[in-house]
């Protein structure tokens, strides 16, 4: 990571008069370390430099992070890391608890290779989250295609008086009549068969 973008909280008067304290500021240190660095203080100097981003860096009250990576995730997924500064930590004591992802620390103390490292081993993690997060999201989708198909089935089985076995017969089939894939045709044959029941209950009710 080369290039990183900076969030951060509203910066106490006694550290933008303090020239020790900006000296402790991730922007200051990141540069001086040779990385290049987009600060952002509001949501729209933020999305505007997520996308040139290799990662992003928060020094923000731990409670805020939740919200801010939600925001970051829809424009761009990169590792975060958390800037644990005194001020950031103290602001965020009774946070502990609150369920938020970050795949590192850094702090103002650390020298440029702990620095280094640091960030190598954060998008490490990040990678493998993200393979986590992608096998995790196609599970779900093969549960929910697994879904449709058995309720489809278990239509066709009632409707034409087949096995199971012969209504994923038909649903094949007919995917390939229709070149789509199975899928598709058993939630078009479930939303046409609840149609279907709901205009047959509207029209006894009316009756």
């Amino acid at each position: 990571m080369r290039s990183l973008l900076v969030i951060h909280h509203p910066v106490p008067a006694s550290e933008r008069s303090d020239t020790d304290a900006r000296a402790l500021l991730p922007e200051f240190i990141l540069r001086s370390y040779g990385y290049n660095v987009h600060l952002a203080r509001n949501e729209k100097q933020a999305l505007a430099g997520i996308m040139e981003a290799d990662g992003t860096v928060l020094h923000l009250p731990v409670a805020a992070i939740k919200s801010w990576c939600s925001t970051l995730e829809q424009q761009k997924r990169v590792p975060v890391l958390w800037w644990c500064s005194d001020h950031a930590a103290s602001q965020s004591l009774e946070a502990c608890e609150d369920d938020v992802i970050i795949d590192g620390l850094l702090f103002p103390t650390m020298k440029e290779h702990e620095l280094h490292w640091t960030l190598h081993f954060s998008s490490k993690h990040f990678y493998e989250r993200e393979q986590w997060h992608n096998e995790r999201t196609q599970l779900l989708a093969r549960i929910e295609e697994r879904k449709w198909i058995d309720m489809a089935k278990g239509i066709l089985c009632k409707m034409k008086n087949i096995s199971e076995s012969e209504a994923y017969d038909v649903l094949r089939k007919q995917a390939m009549n229709e070149r789509k894939r199975m899928v598709d045709v058993a939630t078009s044959i479930v939303k046409l068969y609840q149609l279907l029941q709901e205009t047959g209950s509207g029209g006894a009710k009316k009756s």
